[in-house]
């Protein structure tokens, strides 16, 4: 079977596991999301990897080195999936890994370092509103107690999606690998935009990545009946809601000139009629940029904002912050690997930032990481719609091994 093909029915092997009629859902902690960890791990152990799932449900395939003690050179990424998202975000880096250790067996290579695969637990924030929870926890980093009882759109807490995967939120710091070094961590991932198919760019060197604060507002008003009150006495929570979100726009356009962004991806109201005045409206809200300064123009924007709505409509809104991360700057020094790469291989690539955030960045406190974009059709992610063409992602396979190799062997050995 030529690679080609075999990577292709690898990436449909794990694209079968999915609950939705639309696309791929496929979310963290559930049934779909961990039989498609463990379909994976048996098929990282039929390539004579040592696996192992960690206290926060990261997967985690090593492939041993010449040198035991030497650090590891690290390829990750994730396997969960945004509701009703595509088939490439996050599967493509983890099994590009997989595809990579194919490679290395099949021509006999053995290398100084370990080389390891992981697959990083819920990735994505569609869930509970928090991102990067697996790479966290194995840096180090998570703060547990904002999540305990963060609930998914069915009530279902943080806890206990854990605990239905036998996995125990107390014992979700015992993931930290914060004590390690990596030699390198590399991950592969579609850009999810579209620089590089409008410049016919075959590879992103990614030199930094924006980071996201999330927040939860809830807006309360008072439930009335649609046709008895009148509108000078109503304390409408979505009129409320709706002023934040115009104003949350207009501050984040004001800061576009750093690239920030700003978006309010959930707004409910419980146990809404068309009869009922809303009377309490639930916002999520996500503000990212490279830099931290506007950033926080944007949120001292919306904090006066919603003192404003809340004084002169008479409403009560608690807005309650459940991430907040630092952007982060990539490697130097396998950036330039990555282009020297792209160069000896007659591949045109670009120089760029990530919009979107990436299990890469949690991984700098423990070595240096490279991220390479590959490019995404029509700039389209978490949607069905989301493509990108096979030929791109064995190219980005392509870099992706070579730089994994200049790291792992030793050359003055």
């Amino acid at each position: 079977m030529d690679r080609k093909r075999r990577y292709e029915e690898l990436l449909n092997n794990m694209n079968q596991y999915n609950s939705g009629s639309k696309g791929i859902t496929r979310v963290a902690f559930t049934n779909e999301e961990q039989a498609c960890s463990h379909a994976f791990m048996r098929l990282c152990k039929n390539e004579g990897l040592e696996i192992r799932m960690d206290y926060a449900g990261n997967i985690i395939a090593k492939r041993e080195g010449k040198h035991k003690k030497l650090p590891p050179v690290v390829i990750g990424s994730h396997l969960d999936t945004v509701y009703q998202g595509g088939k490439y975000d996050g599967v493509v880096g983890v099994t590009a890994g997989l595809e990579v250790i194919k490679r290395l067996n099949e021509q006999k290579i053995e290398t100084d370092h370990p080389i390891e695969i992981i697959s990083f637990a819920c990735e994505e924030s569609s869930r509970f509103g928090v991102s990067t929870v697996g790479s966290k926890a194995m840096a180090g980093t998570l703060h547990k107690e904002k999540y305990q009882q963060l609930k998914d759109k069915d009530g279902i807490t943080f806890e206990k999606a854990l605990s239905l995967c036998a996995l125990r939120f107390d014992q979700l710091d015992l993931a930290s690998r914060s004590q390690e070094r990596f030699k390198a961590f590399f991950e592969l991932h579609i850009e999810q935009g579209p620089i590089l198919i409008n410049n016919n760019k075959k590879i992103g060197i990614v030199t930094g990545i924006a980071a996201p604060v999330r927040l939860i507002i809830e807006v309360k008003g008072a439930a009335s009946h649609s046709g008895t009150t009148p509108m000078n006495m109503r304390k409408d929570a979505l009129l409320g809601a709706s002023e934040i979100a115009l104003a949350l726009e207009t501050a984040a356009k004001q800061e576009q000139h750093h690239g920030t962004v700003a978006t309010i991806g959930v707004l409910s109201i419980p146990m809404g009629a068309m009869n009922v005045v809303p009377g309490i409206v639930e916002m999520k809200v996500d503000i990212r940029s490279t830099s931290i300064v506007s950033r926080n123009k944007v949120l001292n924007a919306l904090s006066k904002k919603l003192e404003d709505v809340k004084e002169r409509r008479g409403l009560e809104i608690i807005s309650q912050e459940i991430s907040k991360e630092d952007p982060v700057h990539l490697s130097e020094e396998l950036s330039l690997q990555v282009e020297k790469i792209c160069q000896d291989k007659s591949l045109p690539y670009q120089w760029m930032q990530s919009g979107a955030g990436h299990d890469a960045m949690n991984m700098t406190s423990l070595g240096p990481v490279g991220l390479i974009f590959i490019p995404s059709l029509n700039g389209i992610s978490h949607h069905p719609d989301e493509h990108t063409d096979l030929d791109d992602i064995l190219t980005g396979i392509d870099v992706l091994e070579a730089a994994v190799l200049q790291q792992a062997v030793d050359l003055s050995s």
